[in-house]
């Protein structure tokens, strides 16, 4: 069917961020007190993305494995200070790391390095920060569509109550986490594994309060079994643990006693085809509800337990990713390769599940030259749209390396470049692969941000 309608044409803006999580965050941040002016467009009725609207208030990959050194600073490290300051973080440099585990993820290592966060007090910092910063802000707000001429993109056409408009751009940071502005523009895609386009599980998060805490650290101890195997296993051989999944996955959150459950894996969902996500949603919603009968009888801590928050957004590990002139593969992060247009970097490690074995990480045995990964800026380049650049997990790598790029810190980092590499594109009349990324480097350290990292040096 062709369908053509008229629709209202609003004011132009230098930049148009589509998503407003943890890429869109620091891009637009950046761009507006850089002098741009900027519209953050969001979906949901807040910021912060899965940390908030799926739940996943743990901001992960921001830090070494080992917890001993700051991986991305800038605007992530004053947002996540500010939050830590007003009691809604736990500051992860400051955990105890004297025992075996601890309870942000209970093994220590990346999951320790997290920042566990409270997604209302993180949301509403957020909002703050847009409105000192003078980024205009659309919450319920849906990207539809962007029509290109001479190779770039001249509007972003987006749908709200309002109805549709078409918003005239300069530059568009596509901080979807799906690639969606970059493949409605005609960027080249790909999604999901080579051999047959599948994506890792998604997950629907949701956190419960009243946990003894103290109880299920006892058990974990005596049984030195985080992930609680044994038991599942002991479930599932008396029918009643039928999930695919065969690990129990727990973080505290801001306060002691309020968990996030991370368990759920949820195969075979798209989520970009919204009939797929639909029915994750409704999958997941009837796995919390066994699955917490079963925390109540079976898991130490858990007897008293309520549910606080259903996530309202199923979280999404994996879709598109653009192919840009450049790729980061598997062998690079192997090797230890380092980039001189590094615009940021993740502490996290390899972190896809396969999707059809949701408890299996196939890369977990691959060893890496170091515990960090260099992100090069023109992995956030796609191709052949040229006023467009997608930080976030829809980057132009190699799939595996989406386990240690796809986590929230590094997203930040990404971001935070994006939003001042549109400052050259719209000042200059560039293509954002055409930036001079020494110029960029110079402007992200003269922000805070960690671009030059060295184990040696102090980033505490």
């Amino acid at each position: 069917m062709n369908y053509a309608k008229d629709i209202p044409v609003w004011e132009p803006y230098d930049l148009v961020v589509c998503g407003g999580g943890p890429s869109g965050i620091p891009a637009a941040l950046a761009a507006r007190r850089a002098g741009l002016r900027v519209l953050l467009v969001e979906g949901q009725g807040q910021l912060g993305g899965v940390t908030t609207s799926a739940g996943v208030s743990h901001l992960l990959g921001g830090r070494t494995s080992d917890n001993q050194h700051q991986l991305v600073a800038g605007v992530f490290g004053e947002i996540t200070q500010e939050l830590i300051r007003r009691g809604g973080a736990i500051d992860p440099r400051y955990v105890d790391r004297s025992g075996k585990y601890q309870p942000h993820g209970w093994i220590m290592g990346s999951l320790a390095a997290g920042v566990p966060v409270d997604p209302y007090l993180y949301a509403a910092l957020l909002d703050e920060k847009m409105l000192d910063a003078g980024v205009d802000v659309l919450f319920f707000t849906q990207f539809v569509d962007a029509p290109v001429a001479d190779g770039r993109v001249t509007h972003v056409v987006l749908y709200n109550k309002s109805g549709l408009f078409a918003v005239p751009a300069r530059a568009v940071v596509d901080a979807t986490g799906d690639a969606d502005v970059a493949a409605r523009s005609g960027c080249e895609v790909t999604k999901g594994r080579q051999e047959d386009g599948l994506m890792t599980p998604a997950t629907l998060i949701f956190h419960v309060d009243h946990v003894d805490q103290d109880a299920l650290a006892t058990e974990i101890y005596a049984k030195d079994s985080p992930r609680f195997r044994e038991l599942i296993q002991e479930l599932r051989d008396r029918g009643e643990w039928t999930f695919p999944y065969d690990i129990f996955i727990t973080v505290q959150l801001a306060q002691k006693g309020t968990l996030m459950v991370n368990t759920t894996r949820i195969t075979d969902v798209d989520g970009t085809d919204g009939r797929s996500i639909s029915r994750g949603m409704m999958q997941g919603r009837r796995e919390v509800q066994r699955l917490m009968a079963l925390m109540r009888q079976h898991f130490p801590g858990f007897a008293q337990a309520q549910i606080k928050l259903v996530a309202p957004v199923l979280g999404i590990r994996e879709t598109r990713r653009i192919v840009g002139d450049f790729v980061l593969h598997v062998a690079d992060l192997i090797e230890g390769q380092d980039f001189p247009d590094t615009i940021g970097y993740s502490g996290y490690g390899w972190d896809l599940p396969d999707p059809k074995r949701p408890s299996h990480q196939p890369m977990s045995s691959v060893p890496r030259k170091r515990n960090y990964t260099p992100i090069p800026y023109h992995v956030l380049v796609p191709r052949p749209v040229t006023n467009v650049i997608c930080p976030g997990r829809a980057i132009s790598v190699e799939r595996e390396v989406l386990g240690p790029l796809r986590e929230q810190a590094p997203c930040y980092a990404m971001g935070h470049a994006a939003g001042l590499a549109t400052v050259q594109v719209v000042r200059e009349d560039l293509a954002f692969r055409d930036v001079d990324t020494d110029a960029l480097r110079e402007a992200l350290l003269a922000e805070n941000a960690i671009i030059n990292f060295a184990p040696e040096a102090t980033h505490a």
